[in-house]
């Protein structure tokens, strides 16, 4: 009963907050236009309005394109308005507000000597010049931030999660720079943790970014960058900070992080060292690796997904019963001249991990129905270097050359134990795995503007990858009987050993011809080429140390897979109005050949692919983005290697070298609009997926042990997902209030059974943030989830309910108190499965104003929960999981700022 008293307390405090905040939201609007003495618009003009009253908030606008802005002032204040456009004198007017809305119309002159100025004695707090948006810094941090997120959050539009992921005006930052150049690999997570607040003076949010200065309007580009400016005593300073800690059960958290910059030479380093289950480095941040050297039109890498499984699974496990990570990372750019620039980094990261989870499988859509208990306990070892070396060349606007070089190296193991009862059975697995990995890719990049017409583009992708995964499983009872030849042992060793090596090429030359403003026309030429090599021998260990070789039964592969593809496309791009419209088309030509000992089969195809985009702009703040494809994707080499190989302790798997390639349609919406004079930020996205043409894993079932294998299908499946955000701010409270709704039919193949499965979800959160000076800052949010899995006649429905707050509170000058509490109650509807648990973490920093030491006293799972619950789906299996997670951890930290 204290849980749901307490909700009602908290929902009522809130309530209140947002009353009383509704109350004091009546504003007057203050609007007009902002023209020069030939009365000619000013566009991006910066208009401030300041406050006499020091508890009234800061207002500003920026001038659409035929000049006008509008303000929202508070009634019965006193506010300065200073209007300023770059080359023409600032003019200022002190006005006071009363119960009506006023017009003010601004006539500035023109300043020539301006321009030439060293020092301007005002700098607005955002300024807005066509896909650039500059925020001062000094205008909104108050000076008790401890990292660039504290400062992040502060200003208008943009938002950071808990996570780290930055977004502006309601889209993502997909890379950050530092003084003009990416800080490590561009990753905001990276910064936004690790850069001091106080060393930042500018924040740039650079709109539809590209590398390349002259390809800006030529590339479409949907990315968003941020460039983070430093104060002027930081550029050529050593900065950063230094974090020790210690806790109960020997806890321990060492976290330096040290920044080096001058005009030509930047380093940087972040270390971290814990046993608190804290990842420096994500399974986000590692796509981001595996996808960040290019561009390519459905580049050999699209086609065949060979990173390590292992490591990505490990990456993206966040509760652990046991975590110790070792991490560190160090960046070194060095500026050789005026127009080469040399840069690199190397991260390394070594972890153990302990892991505990038990789970109800629920098997249906089969003759007869049952559930399995399955307890899986691991002990897993990972170490990974990544390493990365570039070379820019840019001798003038018209020319950029870049180099890239990437290499990832891995090596992990793992010792587990798997628990299952069944009605078949009731057996212990030990597992043991050794995976050792080799990625090394290379990337050239030369741009040219030939004429003022045409531009011409040519990118080159080499890359190497080498897998080497060993897997033994060890059990006291027959497993896979009749899908595996085993001989009658006490124990039953059974060992399989990989090789997976694959060399892909990828390039393409693109010329962009400029007709007019209004004409673009774009064609292009390329090959991707990938030779793959995959060995697998599944064999049993005998006591007395002889071999049983799976091979007189069908196991076993050595097989080589090769495939090319040429493509000549033709894109025309042309404006009309406010839209831009893309229609293109590609012709592919695909010759694939595989081989399996000494049975060798070729094969070839051509498709035609057509694409389309269009973006309508219909202001600075307001977008409609359309894109659309037919797209076509090839197996891997896993998929066609056509003999039988284990893929679990209860599963065996066997290719089919006849698979082709799969077809689909792809086709998105986007629509986002902010407004800065109502504080309003609005997006919706849609996005439908129809494959015409699939690649079919088809299943054999008996009992928990399954027989899989893959076919050509020709039945449509369809993906259908729609969400939508708004956010606005009254006064001194953030509402926001988002949904998500997925929508999923597919088929499924089981005992030679066809059936059409359909997954619904749908998740809405409710939320409000308040921005408070003086007082507590509270976030709300709400979140209720519904989904539903149906197949054949059985549907299983899940809910769940999630109350966030989240506390922060500068008192007494020198006291920061932060704390966040989650309360999450899940509802397994048809196993009637009800979990309720609760967590709560929190931590009291204190540092003196002017000091550079800072003490921290910190509480993680505060109430000593022992496991998450969560659930999962897939085409005859529905699970109820419980993952054990780290306990209480209290802990003592001093920070000191270099």
């Amino acid at each position: 009963m204290h849980i749901k008293s307490l909700f009602v307390d908290i929902t009522t405090l809130l309530l209140l907050i947002g009353f009383s905040s509704l109350s004091m939201a009546q504003q007057i609007k203050v609007s007009g236009k902002v023209t020069d003495s030939l009365q000619t618009p000013l566009p991006y003009a910066n208009i401030l309005a300041i406050p006499q009253a020091d508890d009234s908030e800061i207002k500003f606008a920026i001038t659409e394109k035929d000049g006008s802005y509008r303000l929202g002032l508070v009634r019965h204040q006193t506010y300065e308005l200073t209007v300023s456009f770059l080359g023409y004198r600032t003019q200022k007017l002190t006005i006071s507000t009363t119960d009506q809305d006023l017009v003010k119309n601004f006539v500035l002159e023109e300043d020539p000597d301006r321009l030439d100025e060293v020092h301007i004695e005002y700098i607005p707090p955002i300024t807005v010049k066509k896909d650039t948006i500059t925020y001062d810094v000094s205008r909104f941090a108050t000076g008790e931030e401890r990292k660039l997120r504290e400062v992040l959050k502060k200003l208008p539009g943009v938002e950071v999660d808990r996570e780290g992921n930055v977004n502006v005006n309601g889209k993502k930052v997909t890379k950050v720079l530092v003084e003009n150049r990416p800080f490590f690999t561009g990753n905001s997570k990276l910064a936004v943790n690790n850069i001091p607040a106080d060393a930042v003076d500018k924040v740039e949010v650079l709109d539809n970014y590209n590398e390349v200065a002259m390809l800006k309007d030529l590339q479409d580009s949907e990315d968003m960058a941020m460039n983070i400016k430093l104060k002027e005593d930081k550029k050529r300073f050593v900065f950063g900070d230094i974090e020790v800690g210690g806790g109960i059960e020997e806890r321990y958290l060492l976290h330096p992080n040290l920044f080096y910059y001058s005009p030509k030479t930047n380093v940087n380093f972040i270390g971290d060292l814990n046993n608190q289950g804290i990842k420096s480095f994500s399974f986000r941040d590692y796509l981001e690796f595996e996808g960040g050297f290019g561009k390519l039109l459905n580049g050999a890498g699209s086609y065949f997904g060979l990173f390590n499984s292992d490591f990505a699974q490990y990456l993206n496990n966040r509760d652990f019963r046991d975590n110790t990570n070792q991490f560190g990372a160090l960046n070194i750019r060095q500026s050789v001249s005026n127009s080469t620039d040399i840069s690199g980094y190397v991260i390394v990261s070594n972890a153990k991990t302990e892991t505990l989870s038990n789970t109800l499988n629920a098997y249906q859509n089969i003759a007869e129905p049952f559930t399995e208990d399955r307890t899986v306990s691991n002990n897993l070892n990972n170490f990974f270097t990544i390493g990365k070396l570039t070379i820019d060349y840019d001798p003038s606007y018209k020319e950029d050359f870049a180099y890239n070089a990437f290499v990832k190296t891995t090596n992990n193991d793992s010792n587990g134990l798997i628990s299952t009862i069944n009605p078949t059975q009731n057996n212990t697995i030990r597992t043991l795995t050794d995976v050792v990995s080799l990625n090394l890719k290379q990337n050239i990049n030369y741009s040219r503007k030939l004429s003022r017409a045409h531009t011409v583009t040519l990118e080159t992708i080499y890359n190497f990858q080498n897998d080497k995964p060993i897997t033994e499983w060890l059990t006291n009872q027959e497993i896979l009987e009749g899908l595996i030849p085993l001989e009658n042992e006490e124990v039953f060793n059974i060992l399989q050993t990989k090789r997976s090596r694959s060399h892909n090429f990828s390039t393409i030359l693109k010329d962009y011809w400029v007709i007019n403003n209004f004409n673009h026309i774009y064609t292009s030429v390329g090959l991707n080429a990938s030779f793959n090599d995959f060995f697998n021998k599944d064999v049993q260990i005998l006591d007395d140390g002889g071999i049983n070789n799976f091979d007189t039964a069908g196991f076993g592969n050595d097989f080589k897979y090769s495939f090319i593809d040429t493509y000549l496309g033709l894109e025309y791009k042309f404006q009309m109005g406010i839209a831009t419209f893309k229609p293109a088309l590609f012709y592919h030509g695909y010759l694939w050949r595989t081989q399996q000992f000494e049975d060798t089969r070729t094969f070839s195809k051509h498709l035609l692919l057509p694409q389309f985009t269009s973006k309508v702009e219909f202001n600075n703040s307001e977008k409609l983005n359309f894109r659309y494809g037919l797209n076509a994707r090839f197996p891997g080499i896993d998929q066609v290697a056509n003999n039988f190989m284990l893929s679990g302790f209860n599963s065996v798997f066997r290719g089919n070298d006849r698979l082709e390639n799969q077809l689909y349609h792809t086709a998105s919406l986007s629509y986002y609009k902010f407004s800065l004079f109502r504080n309003l930020n609005f997006s919706i996205n849609t996005s439908l997926n129809k494959r015409i043409e699939n690649i079919k894993t088809t299943t054999e079932l008996n009992g928990i042990e399954s027989f899989n294998t893959t076919i050509m299908f020709d039945q449509p499946e369809h993906n259908w997902n729609l969400s939508g955000r708004i956010s606005k701010k009254i006064r001194k409270v953030r509402y926001n209030l988002s949904t998500r709704f997925g929508y999923s039919d597919y088929f499924q193949i089981l005992n030679d059974d066809v059936s059409l499965n359909i997954s619904k979800s749908l998740s809405s959160t409710i939320g409000l943030e308040t921005f408070f000076k003086n007082f507590p800052n509270l976030e709300f949010n709400y979140t209720k989830d519904f989904s539903t899995y149906r197949a054949n006649n059985n549907e299983n429905d899940f809910e769940n309910d999630r109350f966030e707050v989240v506390l922060a509170y500068d008192f007494l000058s020198d006291f920061i108190f932060k704390a966040d509490y989650t309360f999450d109650n899940y509802n397994n509807k048809n196993q009637g499965v009800v979990n309720t648990f609760d967590t709560a973490n929190a931590s009291l920093y204190y540092q003196k104003e002017d000091s550079p030491w800072g003490f921290e006293v910190s509480a993680s799972n505060i109430f000593d929960i022992r496991f998450r619950q969560q659930n999962s789906f897939n085409a005859f299996i529905v699970s109820d999981s419980r993952t054990f997670v780290l306990p209480r951890i209290i802990m003592f930290k001093v920070s000191h700022k270099l």
